[in-house]
């Protein structure tokens, strides 16, 4: 991995890490339903204008049941989830529990698809499991009002990730850009019939303004151009570093900003997830060594 790549993937790291720093400003003050109407159809003008100057098409008649798809469970339902969380739980949890992802997977791929799990995957699904539990039964969020469903909606979340992973293996190749553009705006769709259920309950101040541009414009649109490049140049398993990078800035952002407590039970229970994730999905992060240069020995 190069350098720059190197840089590009702890800046997406750092990026989607401070979405959750974003919903816990958001949401308590919008909504769960109003905020991520707002994040979606931003990143979805942001993108608009960046196909625009790019040159680049939606083909929304041969795409459009895909982006429906795509969009519902890659974007509109997990975001819906992890901002109804974010009212509760901290962007610390929230980020952890977020990289249980690649377990859900594992678990829909072997009652779905019949794929067996390994040992080493069983192991993480152990592993992951207990981390969770230890993250969230020693954190003093467990004790607010309305937790458990929290914790249950912030699961239900990381779960729609890993149906939307199934579903993009199967489905039909689409461009890459068109792919984040046409998804967003499909997303801005299906939240649209939440938002009389989950009025604003407070007037945003400018502050909050500004967290939900940042989680429209930086989280979702140029997040999107960074993953896509990401992917290009060193490869989706190299890519899914990300997933065990996130937490770390999850954690960092929750406390440099807005003074989350970051006791011995989060560090262990977020190293006990990441380790789970990994023998799940089976990833050892390896280091390229670059090809010699012609000419060179």
């Amino acid at each position: 991995m190069t350098t720059i790549n190197f840089l590009r993937l702890l800046l997406l790291a750092a990026i989607w890490g401070g979405s959750f720093l974003f919903m816990r400003i958001g949401a308590p003050v919008l909504g769960p339903a109003v905020l991520v109407e707002y994040r979606v159809l931003f990143a979805a003008l942001f993108l608009a204008a960046v196909g625009l100057l790019l040159g680049k098409r939606l083909d929304l008649r041969a795409n459009w049941r895909h982006y429906l798809m795509l969009g519902f469970f890659n974007s509109a339902l997990p975001f819906l989830l992890f901002a109804y969380s974010a009212r509760t739980l901290s962007a610390s949890v929230l980020s952890v529990l977020n990289a249980t992802a690649p377990m859900w997977g594992a678990l829909i791929g072997a009652l779905w698809a019949r794929q067996a799990i390994t040992v080493k995957g069983a192991i993480g699904l152990v592993l992951g499991t207990a981390g969770v539990a230890l993250l969230v039964g020693f954190d003093d969020v467990s004790r607010r009002p309305g937790a458990g469903l929290a914790l249950a909606a912030a699961l239900a979340a990381a779960l729609c990730y890993s149906i939307a992973s199934l579903y993009a293996k199967t489905a039909r190749t689409v461009e890459p850009f068109a792919n984040a553009h046409g998804t967003m705006w499909a997303a801005a769709l299906f939240v649209l019939p939440a938002l009389p259920f989950f009025p604003a309950p407070a007037t945003p101040t400018p502050g909050v303004w500004a967290a939900v541009l940042a989680l429209g414009v930086l989280c979702s649109g140029i997040a999107y151009l960074i993953y896509f490049r990401l992917i290009v140049d060193i490869g989706p398993t190299s890519a899914l570093t990300v997933t065990f990078l996130n937490p770390l800035f999850g954690i960092l952002w929750g406390a440099l900003f807005l003074g989350e407590a970051v006791g011995w039970h989060t560090l262990a229970g977020a190293a006990i997830v990441l380790v789970g994730t990994a023998l799940v999905t089976g990833f050892v992060p390896r280091v390229k060594r670059p090809a010699p240069a012609a000419g060179r020995p």
